[in-house]
């Protein structure tokens, strides 16, 4: 059962109404074969669709909706960051780069573009991103969180992920692995959304807005991978053994509240992504890891669309950027 809501809050009770022959090995054949189904083919649930390799490793659908909402939030971290694809102090001309958990693989894309000296491999579970890229980037269908990693060791300048969150179990083994890739006094940097909306005002009090915070932390411990690393890495990464960590907060209005106009434009675009994301957020974890129906969630998305439009509520997230460096 999803977590208790305070008494004037909603509950979940408010919403119920080609093989290669010339290896000559059938088993080798009949393998690769497989592997390749499972990369190309997709799982329907719900209206949605998930990627079958590795099916289950990450809770979100990645339809064209879905990959839509991706593109969506890399133009808001773009807002957020005054067109810059990173903050950490990383050279000018960095030599291999790894993005881990790709998606749609725009970052990438605009990293290779911005730095043509550099040989780029980004990663994902789904094969969703474009066959036109640039000539110095290359993508790659694979687990990050598997261990160990098939990359030569101390290979990398510079490895960055983005929006990660529910996709580790253990984020000890992920910065082992990580740190042993990167070459000494190479830099990682893990931008985060946090799932929980806040409002200093208290306007969301009482809102479903305010408990789709601790719903989803519910759902990522019980799925077994923490929804909570917007908050938690700054810690997690000294405890791995990174140098020089700097941690920060940014702030993401939900709604066009905001009077400074940058805030507002950032707003617009997150409630957007909000509006067309949350089915997506919700719709896998929430029916088989907090025991909803999927009319439930649809009643309880339709409660924060409608809360997304009410102008008196001053709602916003945190996002953070963390980077540290392997030691030299």
């Amino acid at each position: 059962m999803p977590v208790q809501s305070p008494p004037a809050s909603p509950t979940r009770a408010d919403f119920v109404s080609d093989d290669d022959s010339s290896y000559g090995d059938t088993d080798t054949a009949s393998d690769t074969t497989s592997l390749r189904s499972a990369i190309a083919n997709y799982v329907y649930e719900n209206g949605r669709r998930y990627h079958s390799y590795r099916e289950g490793a990450y809770w979100g659908p990645n339809d064209e909706k879905a990959q839509d909402n991706l593109d969506l939030f890399h133009h808001i971290f773009s807002l957020t960051l005054d067109g810059r694809l990173f903050l950490a102090p990383v050279g000018p001309n960095p030599q291999r780069v790894l993005d881990l958990g790709t998606g749609t693989g725009i970052w990438a894309m605009d990293f290779a573009d911005a730095y043509p000296s550099a040989s780029v491999v980004a990663t994902d579970l789904s094969p969703i991103q474009p066959a036109m890229v640039p000539p110095n980037l290359e993508f790659q269908i694979d687990d990050f969180t598997a261990a160990p990693w098939t990359f030569s060791p101390a290979s990398f300048d510079f490895i960055h992920a983005r929006c990660i969150y529910g996709c580790v179990a253990d984020y000890g083994a992920l910065y082992g692995e990580v740190l042993a890739a990167l070459k000494p006094g190479a830099w990682f940097e893990q931008a985060e959304i946090s799932v929980v909306p806040r409002a200093d005002d208290g306007s969301i009090a009482g809102t479903s807005m305010e408990m789709w915070g601790p719903w989803a932390l519910e759902a990522g411990d019980k799925f077994g991978k923490s929804f909570s690393i917007a908050e938690d890495s700054g810690k997690l990464m000294r405890e791995a053994g990174f140098d020089n960590v700097t941690y920060r907060t940014f702030k993401w209005p939900i709604g066009t509240w905001p009077k400074d106009r940058k805030m507002r434009e950032i707003g617009a675009y997150n409630k957007l992504g909000w509006e067309d994301g949350i089915e997506g957020w919700a719709m896998h974890l929430f029916t088989n890891y907090l025991g909803w129906r999927a009319e439930e969630i649809q009643v309880m998305i339709a409660a924060i669309r409608k809360e997304l439009r009410n102008k008196s509520i001053h709602a916003y997230q945190n996002i953070s950027i963390c980077y540290g460096q392997r030691p030299a």
